[in-house]
Order: C-alpha cells, then sequence, then structure tokens
C-alpha cells in the first residue's frame, strides 16, 4: 500500500526558517512528479511548489527566492526549505505525489496514481 508522510512543520517567528519533508514508500515503480501545495483558513488549497519528472521545478510566485523544493529520488523523499517565513505563509501544508504502479497480475501494464499526504501545520506569528 501506497503511503505519503509528511513532517517538519510548527510555530515559527516571523524570518525564520523551516523545512518539510514527505516520504512516499510502498511499491512504486516510477514517481512522476511530487509537489508543494498549502491551504490557509477560508482559502483555497493552491500550489506553492512542484517538481517534475524532467527535473524543472515550478513555484508560486509568493514564495520565489525564498522556499526551495527538492527531492531525493533513492530516499522517495521531497523537501520544501522555506526561508524568511511571513504570516502570510501561515497555513496548511499538503504534499501531492503523481506516481506510476504495475498492476498486479500484468506484464508491463501500469497504472498513473495520485496520492495527498495528511497535511502540515505551519504557523508564522510572533
Amino acid at each position: 500500500q501506497v503511503q505519503l508522510v509528511e513532517s517538519g512543520g510548527g510555530l515559527v517567528q516571523p524570518g525564520g526558517s523551516l523545512r518539510l519533508s514527505c516520504t512516499l514508500s510502498g511499491g512504486i515503480f516510477r514517481i512522476n512528479a511530487m509537489g508543494w501545495y498549502r491551504q490557509a483558513p477560508g482559502k483555497q488549497r493552491e500550489l506553492v511548489a512542484a517538481d517534475t519528472a524532467g527535473g524543472s521545478t515550478h513555484y508560486a510566485d509568493s514564495v520565489k527566492g525564498r522556499f526551495t523544493i527538492s527531492r531525493d529520488n533513492a530516499k522517495k523523499t521531497l523537501y520544501l526549505q522555506m526561508n524568511s517565513l511571513k504570516p502570510e505563509d501561515t497555513a496548511v501544508y499538503y504534499c501531492n505525489a503523481a506516481f506510476r504502479v504495475l498492476i498486479p497480475g500484468t506484464e508491463g501494464k501500469y497504472s498513473d496514481l495520485e496520492i495527498w499526504g495528511q497535511g502540515t501545520p505551519v504557523t508564522v506569528s510572533s
């Protein structure tokens, strides 16, 4: 069974830093893409940063220059280094992974799936 577990959230003062981690486990043939999203109270979930299978990255304008996304393929872990945090970064951060699995009982047939983490809260406040 594929699972996605996040960690690293917490309370930090404005200007501080946090690093979020997200680890994918289970029988996965290939990770297609991974990304971080966030949802603040009363707002819709939004993309923060994404790391595609081709190695390219994408950032929301609001976090460019402050956040860095990276991936350790051997560990199937995605990171989000967040620096110069602002109160408006306060939200629940969710990890998302798009991956491919071999369909049981078949030879060479695959299915592309998606999974969300449980969310980790980040609060930026003095």
